[in-house]
């Protein structure tokens, strides 16, 4: 017989039975279903997530950073050091810096061939003060002028205008906590950065102690000092509004991998603000470091850490090298594809360690349709036989049967799923995203790969799941056959 007449009698063989057929159709339909739309979820978030950090700019820029003052103090970090070392297995930091990021680090990250642009970053928090409202937020340094990413979409204004200039400008978040409608409302305004009172030197503190007193009463009271009691301000006037991505994979954040601060000030002015107005743990660390030789009298412990822009991502991973080589310690996104990847690749496969089961259970309803099949044509196969008829030809018949249950099963149950996966998406953005004013964000992925492999997979689970049936029919006695009723 030819594949064709074989093919012919299977679908005849279907036929005959309609409603056995299409409940085990069903049953592949539904595995199929469950396989692709768990896949293409786990695919999806994938793919979200790497179009978010694409969005962010985050594959062109690496994270710098030297020896802080913490290290140059010689604070015992033993307690951290095991949790240090699993971190440096996973690939977070390339080494241990061995030098400080001052500006003559600075100057040389500036000069490794690939480096766009170097920004040293300056964070502090800080007490702010505008609007009539009073708020605790992060203040960071931007240099001006400035080539980041970060600073080229302004939602209202525009940017500092000079290196020196009392000028700063916002994020969207701090417009939203200090009670503006819209960022053009907040711009021209000013805010204040408020700081303790200036702590007297220690000749004044030796003063205050030889005032005549009598048992502790101040023999000449001077009254109340005002100007000891107040707060040292700074005041700076809104210039810009840093717009945050509205739409796509990005929106909602800023762009960049530099640290995120409400309030960004010159660098020359947040730098020199973190010098003037030093925590009590700050000026213990710097006292430590300068008694331990560190730092020398007069010498400032430099940046924690500073942005460097590659010019092309390709560059990346030579400019990091160079970085090391300097004595730097090094971080970018990059460092944590691989793992994401492999968490990923966990989760694709449990998803589909799932949806394969219910897959394996609807190769069970083929094999009983199979073996029905056989007790109900035992006569037609004897006469099959009896003509002349092959043993291979017999399991050929019941093979085409199965992989045409399989093969339509796949292809149904493959536009089953990307039907669910259409419905999830709008019923996300209708429930979820459009009440926070996010965009629409596509939550599964089908790829080609994906729908091919699940319909080829439902083919072969179904051809398998007939290897028992096909093998029996292939043994009927043509004889005993023919005397079955």
């Amino acid at each position: 017989m030819s594949f064709f007449d074989i093919l012919h009698l299977a679908l005849r063989n279907l036929r005959q039975a309609k409603l056995r057929a299409v409940l085990t159709t069903m049953g592949v339909i539904v595995g199929v279903a469950v396989i692709v739309t768990m896949v293409s979820f786990g695919l999806g978030l994938q793919s979200n997530m790497l179009a978010r950090f694409k969005a962010l700019d985050l594959f062109n820029e690496v994270l710098v950073f030297g020896r802080g003052l913490g290290n140059l103090a010689g604070l015992d970090r033993s307690r951290a050091r095991d949790e240090g070392e699993r971190r440096d297995n996973r690939g977070r930091s390339s080494q241990n810096p061995t030098r400080i990021l001052d500006e003559a680090g600075v100057k040389e990250l500036a000069a490794v061939p690939g480096v766009a642009y170097v920004e040293p970053n300056v964070n502090f928090p800080a007490f702010v003060r505008t609007n009539g409202k009073l708020q605790t937020h992060s203040v960071g340094g931007a240099n001006i002028p400035n080539a980041s990413s970060r600073f080229q979409h302004f939602a209202a204004g525009k940017m500092i205008s000079s290196p020196t200039a009392n000028e700063a400008v916002v994020s969207e978040r701090f417009i939203r906590d200090f009670g503006f409608e819209k960022p053009a409302d907040a711009v021209g305004k000013t805010l204040e950065l408020l700081a303790p009172p200036e702590q007297k030197s220690e000749g004044e503190q030796e003063e205050e102690e030889e005032e005549p007193n009598f048992f502790g009463i101040p023999l000449d009271d001077p009254g109340f000092d005002e100007s000891a009691a107040g707060l040292q301000t700074q005041t700076f006037q809104i210039v810009g509004v840093l717009g945050e991505l509205k739409e796509g994979a990005g929106q909602g954040a800023m762009r960049g991998i530099t640290p995120w601060a409400g309030v960004y000030i010159p660098l020359q002015v947040a730098n020199a603000w973190t010098k003037e107005h030093r925590s009590p743990m700050s000026r213990v660390a710097l006292a430590l470091a300068r008694q331990g030789g560190n730092l020398t009298e007069g010498q400032t412990e430099g940046y924690e850490s500073a942005t460097v822009r590659v010019t092309d991502p390709v560059e990346l991973t030579q400019v990091r090298e160079k970085i090391t080589d300097l004595g730097f310690g090094s971080f970018s996104i990059v460092d944590q594809l691989d793992q994401i990847r492999t968490v990923f690749l966990i989760i694709d496969s449990v998803l589909g360690l799932l949806g394969g089961i219910s897959l394996l259970v609807a190769s069970f309803g083929i094999a009983n349709t199979m073996i029905m099949s056989i007790l109900e044509r035992t006569r037609e196969i004897g006469i099959m036989k009896a003509i002349g008829a092959e043993d291979r030809e017999i399991k050929l018949i019941f093979f085409v049967e199965a992989a045409v249950i399989g093969f339509v099963g796949g292809v149904v149950g493959v536009l089953l799923a990307w039907g669910i996966d259409g419905v999830a998406n709008r019923l996300a953005y209708r429930f979820i995203l459009k009440p926070q004013g996010a965009s629409f964000i596509d939550f599964f992925e089908l790829p080609p790969y994906l729908w091919l492999g699940a319909i080829l997979f439902a083919l072969i689970v179904s051809v398998l799941a007939a290897l028992y049936p096909a093998s029996r029919a292939a043994r009927i006695d043509p004889v005993r056959a023919l005397r079955h009723d």
